[in-house]
């Protein structure tokens, strides 16, 4: 009897051992695309430097899978940064009906320009654009620099790095849930 108890106590060491290891390893996998997102957007988004820098903090999402039929859909994993630190991790998700055909694969960055915007969100326990936030989606071309933004809106977002095709693009409804370590 005695010998059952030890072994379920290891067991239960091991189980809880590796699922700390699995979630280091999540958070480090998610920090690390999320570091190559950000590279891609200083590269692609003239500005995206500095305008990053101005910004109270942002939520990366590296990889957002998205497909759909007139029904669809789009989840991913990311991470909120704060001063250039990782605080907290996400995930996003969304479905919609209507006109949308194809898949792809594209990253996101949504900014906080205000500290209450940012507050506000890092304070929810699941939040819904368009519902819990006003997000200004940015779309920007050949020679427009988004360091010079105004600011006026709490919230930017910026869709880049697509690969693939989706004939629709849509951040009302999307929702933002926060990822708890027992869920990476």
């Amino acid at each position: 009897m005695k010998l059952r108890k030890t072994s379920l106590a290891v067991a239960a060491s091991l189980t809880m051992l590796v699922g700390s290891m699995l979630h280091a390893e999540a958070a480090k996998v998610i920090d690390a695309k999320a570091d190559v997102a950000i590279e891609k957007f200083k590269k692609l988004v003239k500005g995206g430097d500095v305008f990053l820098k101005k910004v109270k903090g942002y939520l990366v999402f590296p990889e957002v899978y998205k497909a759909g039929f007139v029904v669809g859909g789009e989840y991913g994993n990311g991470v909120l940064r704060v001063d250039g630190r990782s605080v907290a991790y996400y995930n996003i998700a969304s479905a919609s009906i209507g006109w949308q055909i194809g898949a792809q694969k594209t990253s996101y960055i949504f900014a906080f320009a205000d500290q209450y915007a940012l507050d506000s969100f890092m304070k929810s326990n699941g939040w819904e654009a368009g519902v819990d936030g006003s997000i200004a989606l940015v779309k920007w071309g050949q020679g427009i620099d988004v360091s010079s933004i105004s600011y006026e809106k709490p919230i930017y977002a910026f869709v880049f790095d697509n690969k693939g095709l989706m004939a629709n693009v849509s951040l009302e409804g999307t929702k933002f849930t926060r990822i708890h370590p027992s869920e990476l």
